[in-house]
């Protein structure tokens, strides 16, 4: 991995002077507390934030506040923010730039009607079998691999770009493939996770060392796709920006109109309504959130200015978007 320092200014949110505990829910017809019903349904950490001040906050099984965990699949939308600061920052033209001008490689393999928009829809059309069962699938091989480079550049199509949503972890790697091909073409050597430190997560004002899990020990590249590893109360500063239009201490860190078509679902070029730019949206309410396996989430509900955040050991048999949206209301 590679280390996410710690900010040398943090950012702390307030804590509420009266903790605003959900009430008790019924389980199979018996109410238990709040926190017993976390615990049951294989919560580790779980946070209620609204407008930068902390409600509820509780972590189970050992995990404390500075406690990093894997963010599995809630990297996604990090690379998607990355993607945003990217054309802020003139390394990329816009979403339509075709993605064979930063890996020209895969013009081979026919990508060369593949665009930036249709990789982040996931509409790419790549083969990718997005199996977490199959040790000798390519999510397997990706996630275990030692040169993810090459499996990228292996990629090839089943179908037309543009035509059908699917999703596939594949896409963002090949957007972190993208990134990293992006900084070198101006000669920047930073490395994703240095663009990801100078950009987002130092003037987010993370208060604890994290780190993003790459392929190999020695040049290796990182997982895009997955694998930012942090504690809980980082990871909610990621929906506290975007709940702020991506402006965070006087300072425009993801360009407004990014952070607005991003958590706008359209079903326009084979997309899907719950999804766009790699973030998930469970209704036509507004709200939107970051997901991994195994039920890790960043939620955001801008109505009502809050952020929740859950990360566990499983799912422990919930829709945590359900449970999530049945909670806001109460806040």
């Amino acid at each position: 991995s590679r280390p996410l320092a710690a900010s040398a200014e943090p950012f702390s949110y307030a804590a509420a002077a009266h903790e605003l505990a959900p009430k008790a829910h019924v389980d199979k017809g018996r109410e238990m507390p709040f926190d017993d019903w976390l615990v049951k349904h294989k919560t580790l950490a779980f946070l209620i934030i609204r407008r930068d001040t902390i409600l509820y906050e509780r972590y189970f099984k050992g995990y404390d506040a500075g406690h990093a965990h894997p963010s599995f699949s809630m990297a996604k939308s990090v690379v998607s923010m990355l993607i945003g600061t990217a054309i802020a920052d003139g390394l990329v033209r816009d979403v339509q730039q075709p993605i064979t001008d930063f890996i020209p490689e895969l013009k081979k393999n026919g990508f060369e009607k593949v665009t930036i928009e249709h990789v982040l829809q996931m509409t790419s059309g790549i083969d990718f079998k997005e199996s977490y069962v199959n040790p000798f699938g390519t999510v397997a091989k990706f996630y275990y691999g030692r040169d993810l480079t090459k499996y990228t550049l292996k990629l090839k199509l089943k179908r037309e770009p543009g035509t059908k949503w699917e999703y596939v972890s594949g896409d963002t790697q090949l957007l972190g493939l993208l990134l990293t091909r992006a900084l070198s073409a101006k000669g920047d050597n930073r490395t994703l996770t240095q663009y990801l430190s100078d950009r987002l997560w130092t003037p987010l004002g993370m208060e604890f060392n994290s780190s993003w899990s790459t392929d190999r020990k020695k040049d290796g590249i990182e997982k895009a796709f997955c694998c930012i590893n942090a504690p809980a109360r980082d990871f909610a500063k990621l929906g506290s920006l975007y709940l702020k239009k991506g402006e965070w201490r006087g300072g425009q860190l993801v360009p407004r109109e990014w952070v607005e078509t991003s958590t706008h679902a359209v079903t326009t070029d084979g997309g899907r309504m719950q999804y766009r730019y790699q973030w998930w949206m469970p209704s036509s309410d507004g709200d939107y959130h970051a997901e991994g396996i195994l039920g890790q989430y960043v939620y955001v509900d801008p109505k009502r200015e809050l952020v929740m955040v859950r990360l566990g050991s499983g799912y422990g048999g919930m829709d945590w978007t359900n449970v999530f949206r049945s909670l806001a209301p109460n806040y």
